[in-house]
C-alpha cells in the first residue's frame, strides 16, 4: 500500500501511481472503497483518478464495480528490459528444457525480497503451481527463490531470514537451517525444495550468472541475473536428468547474454 498521498502536497502522478500500485497478487480485483482504501486516498478522488485511469485502458471497470489492471499497462510493463531481453534470450532454452523433461518450466528474478516469474511453460504432471508470468512468491520456499536468495546481498538475506512465514508442514522457517541450506546452494550450484510452497510439489533451480561469470567483484556484487527451474511431483528419481538440463540451459542463456 502507498504512503503519504492523502497529503495535500502529494502530486497527481503519485496519486494515480498509487491506485495502480494498489494491485498486487493477492489483491486483482478492488471495489473503489478498497481501492480507495489502500491508495491511502479519499475516496471522491479515488473515483476521478480511477475514472481517467479506465478512460486510459490502465484500469478496467467491470460490470460488478471492481476495478482490474487493463491490457494496456500489461503491456507496457513488457517493455521493461529485465522483461523483454531476458526473456527473449532465455525462450528458447526454456522451450528445451520443457521438451526434455514435459515439467513446469520457471525464468525468476529478484523483486526485493520476492521472486518475481517472468516465464512459465506448464508441464503435463498435475503439480500444484501457484506462480504466474508476472506474479511474487516468496523467496524462501521456493527452489528459483532459494537460488536469488542464496546470492542476493546480505541485507536482502538478513530481511528475509527475519520474517520466514509456513506456507505448508514443510516450508524451512528455522533461520539457522535455512542460512546452512543457502550455503549448500552456492556451494552445489543447485537448489532444491521439497512441497515447501504447495504440497505435492517439489523444485529444482540452478543460477544463471552474469556474463562477467561465475565470481563474485571486490564490492560482493552478486554475478547472478535470474534463476532457471522445473516443478514436478518427486525428485527421487529423475534429479541428474533434470538437473543436467537445467544446467546446460542456463549456460547458454549465460551466453547468449553475453553475445
Amino acid at each position: 500500500m502507498a504512503g503519504n498521498t492523502s497529503t495535500p502536497g502529494a502530486s497527481v502522478v503519485a496519486r494515480a501511481l498509487a491506485l495502480l500500485f494498489a494491485f498486487d497478487d493477492t489483491h486483482r480485483r478492488l471495489t473503489l472503497t478498497e481501492l480507495a482504501r489502500r491508495a491511502r486516498l479519499p475516496v471522491p478522488t479515488a473515483y476521478r483518478l480511477a475514472g481517467e485511469l479506465v478512460a486510459g485502458g490502465a484500469l478496467v471497470r467491470r460490470a460488478n464495480g471492481e476495478y482490474v489492471v487493463g491490457r494496456r499497462l500489461w503491456d507496457q510493463g513488457l517493455l521493461a528490459p529485465v522483461q523483454t531481453g531476458l526473456r527473449q534470450v532465455a525462450s528458447p532454452f526454456l522451450n528445451d528444457v520443457h521438451a526434455a523433461t514435459l515439467a513446469t518450466v520457471h525464468l525468476a528474478v529478484r523483486d526485493g525480497t520476492q521472486v518475481l516469474y517472468l516465464e512459465r511453460l506448464s508441464g503435463r504432471a498435475s503439480v500444484p503451481v501457484l506462480s504466474r508470468v508476472g506474479s511474487r512468491l516468496p523467496l524462501h520456499a521456493t527452489g528459483v527463490g532459494k537460488v536469488l536468495l542464496a546470492h542476493a546481498p546480505q541485507e536482502v538475506q538478513m530481511a528475509v531470514l527475519a520474517d520466514l512465514p509456513r506456507l505448508t508442514p514443510y516450508t524451512v522457517v528455522q533461520p539457522a537451517l535455512l542460512g546452512r541450506q543457502l550455503d549448500k546452494v552456492r556451494r552445489d550450484g543447485f537448489a532444491v525444495t521439497d512441497q515447501e510452497m504447495s504440497l505435492g510439489a517439489c523444485s529444482l533451480a540452478v543460477p544463471v550468472f552474469s556474463p562477467g561469470g561465475e565470481t563474485k567483484d571486490g564490492q560482493g556484487a552478486s554475478p547472478v541475473v535470474a534463476a532457471i527451474g522445473v516443478v514436478v511431483p518427486s525428485l527421487r528419481r529423475d534429479r541428474a536428468r533434470l538437473l543436467s538440463a537445467l544446467q546446460v540451459a542456463a549456460q547458454g542463456i549465460s551466453r547468449t547474454l553475453h553475445y
